[in-house]
Order: structure tokens, then C-alpha cells, then sequence
């Protein structure tokens, strides 16, 4: 029982924490009107970086089940 109070404390002290670090500051001042220089977004920006990190974590994952299936079948 006192195992399960300890977790429930350390969770429960888990999602207080991350709601105060969450808090952002004050929003940044509005900008000039639409069409300033500013207001455009870089050219080439990289977006299908983190598809590559997906897809290499889970070819990791497949293939470190597939393994433990393989070694599985040989202890039988």
C-alpha cells in the first residue's frame, strides 16, 4: 500500500510540474500589416525530418521484435 501512495504521489507531482513549466510568456507584439518582409515564411523550410526519425524508430522496434521472435522459436 505505502508503493502504491509513493507512485500516485510521484505522478500526481509529474503533471503539477509539467503544467507550471508549460506556462509560456507574454506573446510576442503583433507585427506590421500582411505582406511585410516578415510576415512570409523561409523558403525551404525542412519539415520531413522528423517522418525519417519515425520511420527509423520503428524499424528498430520491428526488428527488435523480430529478433526476440527468432530467439523465442530457438529456445523452444
Amino acid at each position: 500500500m505505502k508503493k502504491v501512495k509513493i507512485i500516485i504521489t510521484g505522478i500526481f507531482i509529474l503533471l503539477l510540474s509539467s503544467g507550471i513549466i508549460a506556462q509560456g510568456g507574454p506573446p510576442p507584439p503583433p507585427g506590421g500589416g500582411h505582406g511585410d518582409p516578415g510576415d512570409n515564411p523561409p523558403a525551404g523550410a525542412a519539415l520531413g525530418g522528423g517522418v525519417f526519425v519515425l520511420l527509423g524508430l520503428g524499424a528498430v522496434f520491428g526488428g527488435k521484435k523480430v529478433y526476440d521472435l527468432v530467439k523465442h522459436r530457438k529456445e523452444d
